[in-house]
């Protein structure tokens, strides 16, 4: 007599993973066809691209609804959580994707690098991002964000000529793998301690078991802090920062200030604000002092660079201290702000990216002060859009970014981290000095006689005029994307666990 084995294999919300499946299908799709029909034009594959990521942003409104009217819930054994929090990301990481591809439509073209790859990378860069905003296991989280780096390696050494695109991805990547294996051996420690690799459990078991010898949890959290600064560019593991920007193509350069970044503080929010919130007190303060020296050395450095995109990397670098500050707050005000700060922040330096995709030239090599010199008087549209962007990453009223740097900075002072708060504020005015270099090169310098013409390709203009748009009105009108960054809580509704003992 033959007996069936029944296997009990974990339901699955198809609807939750809606936006996660049209980014994932979509890069295998295009490549399938590229691989059919080799001639595909350029417009197709750039159309694709934003179609397909654009189409997982859309897909967030109905999930968004349920959520509002349901709550939290999650799917596959509860190791994909689906709250307010993931629905926002996904829509920061989509667009980063759709708007990165926009600016490599023509870059490619000047720099003869046509082909499908980069879109395909970055919509398999973006489903990894995506996996790493809604994962609510730490190993499902560490799969996303390979996902994610991988592609990243590839696209930093995408530029075939240029030898110093060839050493930011090789840089990128051995110290990529570096910080994963801090990661994985964070998670391993964690594992160790609590009995589990589940956010909601590892919050749960830490809300009800005090624990004396904490010896192995606290070391693995301290490995994973490591190699989660690693991803956002946090100080004093920010060292590939600069090399690697200044490397890497420019429309990569975009997609990896914008898009990864916010991927990679998702990891920091949900992992320490929501799984170890209970024990904050112990992984805050030295979480303080990476902010810190990550806004001190951001700044400082950025203001004795002579090439300008090194400049923009590091000034990255002090916008990740900024962010890193609702980190700290573990409150839904700082989680809120960080949101906020995400998704306005995403624009504007895609924007100001978009901007040095057509200053550089081709070899996509020139970004000295010099070839900003006198743009306001040839090219005084962008010089205007690039004005506003760089007002905005300074904290000026009336741009997204003095809201944005308000709440991160309150939140720290409602969480009673008054000295990081007040580096902060300095930093923020140290910073203020690296953008004005750039506005007077462009309005109150003269451009050289040999300057070569700058012209603005279409898809590069769209992105810079909706990034304008998004960094005036939520600059005007903070509240209506504010309202939504604080309905988008991290947060999971989870059955309660039986500890024994």
């Amino acid at each position: 007599m033959l007996f069936a084995q029944v296997i009990d294999t974990p339901d699955v919300d198809i609807e939750i993973l809606i936006p996660l499946i049209l980014m994932g299908v979509g890069a295998l799709l295009i490549l399938t066809m590229t691989s059919i029909k080799k001639d595909l034009p350029a417009w197709f594959i750039t159309g694709w691209t934003v179609v397909v990521s654009l189409g997982a942003a859309v897909a967030v409104i109905p999930l968004w609804d349920r959520y509002t009217d349901e709550g939290p819930s999650s799917t596959i054994a509860n190791s994909v959580g689906f709250d307010g929090f993931s629905l926002f990301l996904t829509v920061v990481i989509a667009l980063s994707v759709a708007m990165s591809s926009l600016l490599a439509h023509s870059y490619l073209v000047r720099e003869h690098l046509e082909g499908v790859e980069l879109h395909v990378l970055l919509l398999l860069s973006g489903t990894g991002g995506v996996i790493m905003a809604f994962s609510n296991d730490l190993l499902v989280f560490f799969l996303g964000l390979e996902t994610l780096s991988m592609a990243v390696y590839v696209l930093a050494a995408m530029h075939r000529r240029r030898f110093e695109s060839q050493e930011a991805g090789m840089k990128y990547f051995v110290l990529g793998a570096f910080s994963s294996t801090f990661l994985l051996y964070g998670i391993a420690l964690v594992y160790g301690a609590t009995g589990t690799t589940n956010l909601s459990e590892i919050q749960q078991f830490l809300q009800v078991q005090f624990l004396i010898d904490d010896g192995l949890l606290l070391g693995g959290i301290a490995l994973m802090m490591v190699g989660l600064a690693f991803k956002v560019g946090a100080a004093p593991f920010h060292s590939w920062t600069p090399d690697v920007y200044q490397g890497s193509p420019t429309p990569v350069v975009a997609f990896m200030a914008s898009g990864v970044k916010a991927a990679g503080f998702a990891g920091l929010l949900r992992i320490l604000s929501v799984a170890f919130q209970p024990i904050v007190d112990d992984w805050g303060p030295p979480l303080e002092v990476i902010a810190a020296l990550t806004l001190i050395i951001g700044s400082l450095s950025a203001i004795v660079q002579t090439d300008v995109k090194r400049m923009l990397a590091y000034s990255s670098i002090s916008h990740a201290g900024f962010i890193l500050l609702g980190v700290i707050a573990a409150s839904e005000r700082g989680t809120s702000a960080a949101l906020f700060y995400l998704a306005t922040y995403a624009f504007l330096v895609t924007g100001t990216f978009g901007v040095l995709t057509v200053i550089g030239g081709e070899g996509d090599d020139d970004f000295s002060f010099d070839a900003f010199k006198g743009l306001g008087r040839r090219k005084p549209v962008l010089s205007f859009a690039l004005m506003i962007f760089l007002l905005a990453q300074a904290g000026v009223p009336l741009t997204s970014g003095f809201f944005a740097k308000f709440e991160v900075i309150a939140a720290a002072v409602d969480a009673e981290s008054y000295w990081v708060a007040i580096v902060a504020m300095l930093a923020a005015v140290v910073g203020a000095f690296l953008y004005i270099r750039v506005l007077i090169s462009m309005f109150f310098q003269d451009a050289a006689d040999d300057a070569a013409a700058v012209s603005v390709p279409r898809t590069v203009g769209v992105v810079i005029a909706a990034s304008v748009i998004v960094t005036v009105v939520f600059g005007v009108f903070p509240g209506l994307l504010d309202d939504v960054a604080q309905d988008a809580l991290a947060e999971l509704n989870v059955p309660q666990l039986t500890i024994d003992g």
